[in-house]
C-alpha cells in the first residue's frame, strides 16, 4: 500500500485542526473552519492556502525555452523573463495531459508547476522528448507552494518586506528568512493574490510569518475545498474534470491559451483540425434557477434530448446557488434553459457566461 505524501507544513495543519483529504497522492487540508467561511474570507479579505501538492519541475540548458515552446500549447514568445504563462501539454489527439503554469526565468531556464497527479507523466513526456543539452528535472518535493489570496494580500506580504504590486502573471525573487523565494502574482481563486514558491526546508518559517503578518487583516487558513468553490465561480478548469486526455483546449474554450501561429507543438495537428471543424461539445457555465446543486457526471437535457454532462459542480457561497461547468452540444447557447438530472428528477438551470462572479484578479 502506498501512503500519501505529506506537505512540509503537515504538522502545522494538524495543530490548526484541519480536516484532510487525499489529492493527487498527497494528504492535504480539505478545510479548517469550513468551506463557506474560508471561501468568503478570500472574497472579502485574505486567505492562506498550502498548495505544496502541486508539481514543480525545472527545464534548463541551451535551447530550453525553444524546446518547451515546441511542446506546450501557449507561445512563450508572448512573455519575457519575469513573467508566467498558463499553458497545456497535449497528446497527439489534442486531449490535455495536464494544464500548468510556466515561469520564464531566463532564455535558458523555465520553472513549471503542473498538477500533482500528473507531474510524473509530464516529467516523463518531456524527458523523453528533450534534446541534449536540455535538462528536465523533477523538483516536486524540493519546494512548497503557499498561496496568499484576497484583496488584503498585498498588505500582508508588504508587512514582511516581500515584493508586491507585480503585474498579473509576473513574479519577483526575494530573500526571506535567510533563503530565496519566488513571489508570483498568480492564483486559482479569481482574487488578487500571490503564490510563494519556497524551498521545502523554509516552508514552516514562511507560513508562520505570513500567518502572523495577516493577523491584523483577519487572515484565514483555507483548505482545498474552498479552493475548489473559488475556482468554479471563476470558471477555471480542473484537470480530471473539465480537462482530460479526452477533453481538448478547443472543447474547454481555452483557445486563448494556444499559440496557433507557432510552427508546432504537441497535438497541434488535431487541435487545428478541431478548431476549423467547430464541431463537438464545448464547456459552458450552468447556474441553478432553483435550489439544486449539480455534480460531475450528471446528464444535461434540453427538452427530451440529452445535450451534455456536468464536469464540475458545487454550491456558490457568493451567489447562494448551485453552479457548474458542463460539456454541452454547440446547439446550446448562453441564455438557454436546460435541466440537470439529479437523482430521480430534473432540475432547471440557465446556461450563463463565465465567470459566474466578478472578482479582482487583474486589479492593479
Amino acid at each position: 500500500m502506498t501512503h500519501p505524501l505529506l506537505s512540509p507544513l503537515h504538522e502545522r495543519h494538524v495543530a490548526l485542526g484541519a480536516k484532510f483529504s487525499e489529492f493527487g497522492g498527497w494528504l492535504m487540508p480539505l478545510q479548517y473552519a469550513g468551506v463557506v467561511a474560508e471561501h468568503k474570507a478570500v472574497r472579502s479579505a485574505v486567505g492562506l492556502f498550502d498548495v505544496s501538492h502541486l508539481g514543480k519541475m525545472r527545464i534548463s540548458g541551451p535551447g530550453a525555452v525553444e524546446f518547451v515552446n515546441g511542446c506546450l500549447t501557449n507561445d512563450l514568445a508572448r512573455i519575457v523573463p519575469g513573467q508566467a504563462q498558463y499553458t497545456m501539454l497535449c497528446n497527439a489527439a489534442g486531449g490535455v495531459i495536464d494544464d500548468m503554469i510556466v515561469y520564464l526565468f531566463s532564455d535558458d531556464e523555465v520553472f513549471v508547476i503542473p498538477n500533482a497527479a500528473n507531474t510524473a507523466e509530464v516529467v516523463a513526456t518531456l524527458v523523453a522528448a528533450a534534446p541534449d543539452p536540455v535538462s528536465v528535472t523533477d523538483e516536486h518535493t524540493a519546494y512548497a507552494v503557499i498561496a496568499v489570496q484576497g484583496s488584503d494580500s498585498d498588505a500582508v506580504l508588504a508587512a514582511l518586506g516581500l515584493p508586491v504590486g507585480q503585474d498579473y502573471m509576473s513574479f519577483a525573487r526575494a530573500n526571506f528568512a535567510g533563503g530565496e523565494l519566488t513571489v508570483c502574482r498568480t492564483g486559482y481563486t479569481g482574487e488578487r493574490g500571490y503564490e510563494l514558491v519556497v524551498p521545502s526546508g523554509a516552508a514552516g518559517s514562511v507560513w508562520d510569518a505570513v500567518l502572523a503578518a495577516g493577523a491584523d487583516y483577519g487572515i484565514t487558513c483555507c483548505g482545498l475545498g474552498a479552493r475548489d468553490t473559488l475556482r468554479t465561480e471563476m470558471g477555471y478548469p480542473l484537470h480530471g474534470h473539465d480537462l482530460s486526455p479526452q477533453i481538448s483546449p478547443v472543447m474547454a474554450n481555452l483557445n486563448w491559451a494556444v499559440g496557433w501561429d507557432k510552427p508546432s507543438f504537441f497535438g497541434a495537428e488535431a487541435l487545428r483540425a478541431a478548431r476549423t471543424a467547430k464541431a463537438g461539445p464545448v464547456l459552458r457555465g450552468l447556474k441553478a434557477t432553483g435550489r439544486a446543486i449539480p455534480r460531475p457526471e450528471m446528464a444535461v437535457y434540453s427538452g427530451e434530448a440529452a445535450v451534455g454532462e456536468v464536469t464540475s459542480g458545487t454550491f456558490s457561497p457568493t451567489l447562494g446557488a448551485g453552479i457548474g461547468l458542463a460539456l454541452l452540444d454547440r446547439s446550446v447557447v448562453i441564455g438557454d434553459l436546460v435541466e440537470v438530472a439529479i437523482r430521480d428528477r430534473r432540475e432547471p438551470f440557465e446556461v450563463v457566461k463565465l465567470p459566474f462572479v466578478a472578482t479582482g484578479v487583474r486589479e492593479s
